[in-house]
């Protein structure tokens, strides 16, 4: 069993996985995802600073958010996040899609498929395999 203190409110919890928050914590925090998700999608052309001030959630959060794919802003509020690896522009996530396909194929690449086992055929070393009696 794994007891830890809520980052958000301090008291104790059982841990299993995830951010280490309490679960009344975590069903607030995803009540505040619901709703700026709803004021997104209802702003489109909305910003970063101005849903995190409509919503009351802070900016780091939002961003969180984005970074884990939750949330996606459109073209229209102006906001990019930049990939972790090339700095392209993107919307939400880590890393843009050429990076994205980059990564799996090197993945691919990287794991051995497993080889047929290979069966050797016995080659009878007597010149007539036949049965033989003897008398």
């Amino acid at each position: 069993m794994n007891v830890r203190n809520c980052r958000k409110c301090g008291n104790l919890f059982n841990y299993v996985s995830g951010p280490p928050i309490c679960m009344a914590c975590r069903e607030k925090l995803e009540e505040k995802f619901q709703e700026v998700k709803k004021y997104i999608q209802d702003n489109g052309h909305a910003g970063i600073q101005q849903v995190a001030e409509a919503c009351d959630v802070s900016t780091n959060q939002i961003h969180q958010w984005l970074r884990e794919e939750r949330l996606e802003l459109s073209a229209e509020s102006g906001v990019t996040l930049s990939c972790e690896n090339c700095g392209a522009a993107i919307l939400s996530g880590r890393f843009c899609a050429k990076c994205k396909n980059t990564m799996v194929n090197e993945l691919g690449a990287s794991i051995k498929k497993p080889e047929p086992p290979k069966v050797q055929k016995k080659k009878d070393t007597k010149e007539n395999p036949k049965m033989r009696f003897l008398n």
